[in-house]
């Protein structure tokens, strides 16, 4: 697997999208492209950008659909034409390189009671976020979109939350995610064991070394830490090596989860 990410310049900032805690917005690209932004300015900064992708790409890595991220450069002069002065300050703060979905045009939201799921595809989707401890994947907020009748899964923001504090994080890595009793799908996903197996074959350590070397060092990098940016990213890449050979007690806790067990 190569981890291939195209870069591109915001021209034109078009909708808020006011229910996403991160605010995120529809922007143009110099492209041609209609994008959904995560800000590196907005409420968990850089670390859900690193999220997104790592989520996205992991996703991806099993053939789930994922809309294509594009790293996109917002330039300092941008703000300056932006009128609303809770967007300005926002994207003051986000000046340089952001990550951008696909905008998916005429997506609707899934529905857990009316929206159909392929089982197999399902429990993909429940060990994913089993791996990546995803705790936005519930009926409440499903993160997940019908695009031509197919599944697409978007928002991993709030993904591997051990990376905002960065302590005990190799405990973190070998522990259960209790959570996952929660999953929109977990009743859908009636082939965890079948998944299991895909998922041990396709994601291998290339992978997941390709896909956290493909973080750009500038997210990598805080004031409030003195982590360097390649040490950050060998504690990502041990993490998920750790879940992905833990997977089968994951796929124990999520079939536990199914039976009311947990």
């Amino acid at each position: 697997m190569r981890i291939d990410i195209r870069k591109a310049k915001i021209i034109r900032y078009l909708t808020p999208l006011r229910e996403g805690g991160s605010l995120p917005a529809i922007v143009e690209a110099d492209d041609g492209f209609k994008y959904v932004v995560k800000f590196r300015g907005a409420g968990q900064g850089k670390k859900a950008l690193i999220a997104e992708l790592i989520g996205g790409e992991l996703a991806r890595a099993m053939n789930l659909r994922v809309p294509e991220l594009v790293f996109l450069d917002l330039d300092e002069r941008f703000p300056i034409t932006e009128p609303d002065e809770e967007i300005q300050d926002l994207l003051k703060f986000s000046v340089g390189l952001n990550l951008g979905l696909h905008f998916l045009s005429g997506a609707i939201t899934y529905d857990m009671h009316a929206s159909q799921a392929d089982p197999l595809e399902a429990s993909k989707v429940v060990l994913l976020d089993n791996i990546i401890t995803n705790v936005d994947r519930t009926p409440k907020n499903p993160n997940l979109l019908i695009w031509n009748r197919e599944l697409w899964l978007i928002d991993h923001g709030a993904c591997l939350y051990f990376h905002h504090s960065w302590t005990k994080w190799e405990e973190h890595s070998l522990r259960k995610f209790p959570l996952i009793k929660n999953h929109v799908l977990l009743s859908k996903a009636s082939k965890l064991s079948q998944a299991e197996e895909i998922i041990s074959n396709s994601i291998k350590t290339s992978t997941i070394l390709e896909i956290v070397n493909s973080i750009p060092e500038e997210w990598l990098i805080e004031d409030s830490n003195e982590i360097l940016p390649e040490e950050k990213r060998s504690i990502y890449a041990t993490y998920l090596t750790n879940r992905i050979q833990n997977i089968t007690l994951l796929t124990k806790e999520a079939n536990e989860a199914r039976n009311g067990n947990i």
